[in-house]
């Protein structure tokens, strides 16, 4: 059950403040006792516009001074943070107790969520087993109180983001986040978006009630909406332990994080944050949570003046750049005849989730990628100088603009807090 939640049109930084707060003393009432030894986990930088790092601030000085606190952004397999990406994304919190997620080498098994289970919750889209490695430092130190932070908004993989998943990707190794990626992508992203309860979130509710169940951990949540200036509000904080504080916190971000459009959009502008979308890995976020909006023969152009890269991972970025974005039967043939692909199976995920299947055309704007990469890889190049005179961030207005020659656009200014939809493509879903 929900420990508490608030909702609002705004909530103010003080108030997001003094919920955490409370979430710390519903916490020691529950256990009885002052916590000694407290892990935060917050997200990355990728979720930086969350807030969620300033709420990490409040509670490490809350509970500090009584304390030991370390702090693990959920990395899953993005690049690590620098020391001053973590000053920008967590202010005072010293370096030396933030620690950086290694997915390759910093795991340990902890179970296995059987083919079986697997085959049943997908429908038999999936038939293989996933093993689950999670962090060494959050499963094999004891720990009187886990504080697990996150922003829920629409989600690629989880119909909606955070809750276990941060454990599970988020804290997973490698053999976890390939297995669970590749699961929820066949069974089809455009079958995932906007839902409350996919296959995959199924899966790893099974495994949080066999796996994590001695934890003691508590779940906070944020929900975000944009306002009318297209700037962006927290609407909604939840606190509990288990999954109804997800579907609650879900529920929110269903009414306030989906757009239902009367019919298809011939073109879209969306512009990903130079500060936060450095790989396409990352910044594909754009492609997804637009495919349901644009038409057949439309277009995306998405505005990326920090992309440096494709991979997050120097392995991942190879692979991507080797193989290509493509649909996902050429996806699936690639992966059962190619080793490197089956060592890294969330790559074979990604490549055919970040493209469009021959549906619309995907234009990238890059900060710091030729146009002979971007279009190696499968996109069509635009000059980013020439994209952001034309379509200015700062003068654009969220939804459609029409530009002095006439054309209309559909422009997203933070493609990552919502997900858009023509009225017909949505999957519709009873809530669970």
């Amino acid at each position: 059950m929900l420990w508490f939640h608030k909702e609002a049109p705004s909530l103010s930084p003080q108030s997001v403040d003094d919920l955490a707060l409370r979430l710390l003393d519903e916490s020691r009432s529950r256990i009885r006792a002052e916590p000694r030894r407290v892990l935060l986990l917050p997200p990355d930088q990728t979720r930086a516009h969350s807030g969620a790092g300033r709420i990490t601030e409040t509670l490490y000085r809350a509970l500090s001074p009584r304390c030991e606190v370390h702090v693990i952004p959920t990395l899953g397999q993005h690049a690590a943070h620098t020391p001053d990406e973590n000053r920008r994304m967590f202010g005072s919190i010293s370096n030396e107790c933030i620690h950086a997620h290694d997915w390759m080498n910093g795991v340990i098994p902890v179970g296995v969520i059987p083919a079986s289970v697997v085959a049943e919750k997908t429908h038999g889209a999936a038939d293989w087993e996933i093993p689950v490695d999670l962090n060494k430092t959050l499963m094999s130190r004891g720990w009187d109180l886990i504080v697990n932070i996150g922003q829920v908004v629409p989600h690629e993989v989880l119909g909606f983001s955070n809750h276990n998943k941060n454990y599970f990707i988020g804290l997973g190794g490698k053999r976890t986040i390939s297995a669970a990626h590749l699961a929820s992508a066949v069974c089809g992203i455009e079958n995932n978006l906007g839902r409350l309860l996919t296959p995959l979130r199924d899966c790893f509710n099974w495994a949080e009630e066999r796996f994590l169940a001695q934890l003691p951990h508590v779940y906070l949540q944020i929900v975000m909406r944009n306002d009318e200036r297209g700037g962006l509000q927290t609407c909604g904080i939840y606190a509990g332990a288990d999954s109804e504080v997800y579907r609650a916190a879900a529920r929110q971000s269903r009414r306030q994080n989906v757009t239902i459009l009367p019919k298809a959009v011939q073109k879209v502008v969306a512009v990903m944050r130079g500060d936060e979308y450095r790989s396409t890995w990352v910044a594909n976020k754009a492609i997804y949570r637009t495919r349901l909006a644009i038409a057949t023969g439309g277009e995306l152009l998405i505005i990326a003046p920090g992309l440096q890269r494709f991979g997050e991972q120097t392995s991942v970025d190879r692979l991507i750049r080797k193989y290509g974005y493509m649909d996902m039967q050429s996806a699936l043939k690639k992966y059962r005849e190619n080793a490197d692909l089956q060592n890294l199976a969330l790559v074979v995920a990604h490549l055919f989730y970040g493209s469009s299947d021959g549906r619309f055309r995907i234009r990238y704007a890059p900060g710091h990628v030729t146009k002979e990469e971007i279009e190696s890889v499968g996109y069509q190049y635009a000059e980013l100088k020439a994209a952001l005179a034309r379509y200015d961030p700062g003068r654009m207005r969220e939804g459609w603009n029409k530009m002095p020659d006439g054309e209309e656009v559909f422009f997203i200014g933070t493609p990552s807090i919502g997900l858009w939809s023509a009225q017909d493509k949505l999957v519709r879903e009873e809530s669970p």
